[in-house]
């Protein structure tokens, strides 16, 4: 049984022990995203492989905005309506969830990171700023390391560099256990393989428990002016280990986002999407 199975079944105890009471904080609380506007431009993009769904909205100077681990691009929705009024927003669907199709291939961060660098070839967009949310951001980091070229600016936001970051009370946490809950229904609902979610999930599995693993050394290579994003409630990584990156990664700027989760984007859009457009349009 593989770590996330095991997390799975504690959490989903804990939710049958804890009943349907309502959270009385808003970091407690998982709410659903609004609806996706209509994109100006949307499709599949061939890359490694793989088919990718995208979307593009607005105009302006490119932002790129990352999913987490499980997620999809329209739980970006709410970002999109805003950013989209002053930049052009793309979006998409990382490889195998959502829209996206899969490989055999292992998951690995690199892999990822890839698929969204030939996305940003396919679109012709040469250099952007990217917000990644937990996984998205680990895969942002992976582009900042290795093809800072690309970049404008990083928006960080629920990542860990190493695995001994994620705070194993997560296997317990109501919301998160949620958020599992309703990934597998909009994995249903979305996929093009909907029977497969099991095969999906354990190949993310095998990346999780041996990714991401960057020394302090490689981080300090990083020339992206990069900001380091937790919410104070965070229940998937431990608070040090984001002040730890934040100081590994030359000039990084820490924000830490008051009485939010991991699931900051949704539970604080306007307070989110200001934060975002405060660092990547800063001077």
């Amino acid at each position: 049984m593989t770590r996330f199975w095991r997390a799975l079944g504690f959490v989903t105890l804990f939710l049958v022990m804890a009943g349907s009471a309502s959270a009385e904080e808003r970091w407690q609380t998982l709410p659903e995203p609004a609806a996706m506007p209509k994109p100006d431009q949307s499709g599949y993009a061939p890359v490694n492989g793989i088919q990718m769904y995208y979307a593009v909205f607005g105009a302006g100077d490119p932002v790129l905005l990352i999913h987490g681990g499980l997620g999809h691009a329209d739980i970006w929705a709410s970002q999109v309506a805003t950013l989209s009024k002053t930049h052009k927003v793309i979006v998409a669907d990382s490889r195998g969830h959502g829209r996206s199709t899969r490989t055999d291939q292992p998951y690995g961060y690199s892999l990822m990171a890839s698929d969204y660098l030939a996305l940003l070839d396919h679109l012709r967009i040469d250099k952007t700023a990217l917000v990644g949310w937990s996984d998205g951001g680990i895969i942002g980091i992976d582009i900042a390391l290795h093809h800072p070229e690309r970049l404008t600016r990083l928006y960080a936001q629920a990542a860990n560099v190493t695995t001994d970051g994620v705070d194993p009370g997560v296997m317990t946490d109501k919301t998160f256990g949620a958020y599992i809950v309703r990934s597998g229904k909009d994995y249903a609902r979305l996929s093009k393989t909907p029977g497969e979610y099991d095969a999906f999930v354990a190949q993310m599995s095998h990346m999780w428990e041996t990714q991401p693993a960057w020394t302090k050394e490689q981080l300090g290579t990083i020339t992206t002016p990069t900001a380091i994003v937790a919410g104070d409630h965070d229940e998937a990584i431990k608070r040090e280990h984001t002040e730890y990156m934040a100081a590994a990664i030359p000039g990084a700027k820490l924000i830490i986002l008051p009485n939010l989760s991991h699931f900051a984007s949704l539970q604080a859009p306007d307070e989110y999407n200001q934060s975002v457009l405060d660092f990547i349009d800063a001077k």
